[in-house]
């Protein structure tokens, strides 16, 4: 499994939950903590207002499932499938995710900041008005996804490929361009001037 930030240690567990159908569920402000789920299945599942603190998620499915102003705070994915999920107005804050499959998944506002996302393939996912703010994103691959609006100050971006990925009105201040693959990623002027600055360039007006 890959290590949380800075070496942290893993959240403790205190309960585990199993082989839980919960295929099409609407969950209305349930709150879970320090639980394990192992092969959870959330297919197809609407969840409004569902907080889990510090959980731990192994092989679960969350395939074409909705959330709706939940929260994942500081918990840790491993192996899970995101499908066609949609996630709006949700926070992710501290949270870790290791070999999950984001095929499809979207993401519309709420606060993934400090979330780790090393290696992680993003090309067939997309975030929209996202607060990305210190991610991981190590080594991630963005080829052919979508960042729109999303703020990616003081994220780790050492080897994010964002090859034709749509960055338009994101934070990019973070971004070393010698560290990243930018081929063919849809900027705006003013981002074009911030990479430029990150080059070392003096950017004049005439």
């Amino acid at each position: 499994m890959a290590e949380r930030r800075h070496g942290e240690a893993p959240p403790k567990i205190d309960i585990t939950i199993a082989g839980a159908d919960w295929y099409g569920r609407q969950i209305d402000r349930e709150r879970h903590q320090n639980t394990l789920f192992v092969d959870l299945d959330l297919t197809e599942a609407q969840t409004v207002g569902v907080v889990f603190h510090e959980c731990t998620f192994r092989r679960a499915r969350f395939n074409a499932s909705s959330h709706q102003a939940g929260a994942f705070v500081n918990c840790t994915f491993v192996s899970c499938k995101f499908f066609d999920s949609r996630f709006t107005e949700c926070k992710f804050v501290g949270s870790m995710f290791d070999t999950c499959d984001f095929d499809q998944m979207q993401v519309s506002g709420g606060d993934w900041s400090f979330v780790s996302l090393p290696g992680a393939g993003l090309g067939r996912a997309s975030f929209k008005e996202t607060r990305l703010r210190e991610a991981d994103l190590t080594g991630a691959s963005c080829k052919g996804g979508s960042l729109r609006d999303v703020d990616l100050s003081g994220a780790w971006l050492h080897g994010i490929d964002f090859t034709a990925c749509d960055l338009r009105g994101s934070d990019l201040s973070a971004i070393e361009p010698e560290n990243v693959h930018l081929k063919d990623a849809i900027i705006t002027i003013d981002q074009t001037i911030t990479i430029a600055e990150a080059l070392g360039l003096d950017v004049r007006q005439k």
